[in-house]
């Protein structure tokens, strides 16, 4: 059985210990807005009238703010110096 977007939100919610304050947070890092109502759609049971599918694009924000919130942001590169 293949894990749906929602149910690896929530392991990674719960591997990491996050409240919706941290994800709302996380997801800023990457310059997404949500707020916690939204989010809390993605966390409810299947059959409960206010449940909302996890996007591809949500989840993917919320992996790549995840890197950013646990390793920092990538330092800048620096620009190759032109030879003479």
């Amino acid at each position: 059985m293949a894990l749906s977007n929602n149910d690896i939100f929530k392991k990674l919610r719960v591997a990491h210990k996050l409240k919706d304050e941290d994800i709302v947070n996380i997801l800023a890092l990457v310059d997404f807005r949500i707020s916690k109502s939204e989010l809390g759609a993605f966390f409810r049971n299947e059959n409960h009238p206010k449940y909302m599918e996890c996007g591809d694009q949500i989840l993917r924000n919320f992996l790549n703010g995840l890197i950013i919130h646990l390793r920092g942001p990538m330092p800048e590169k620096k620009k190759p110096t032109q030879q003479k």
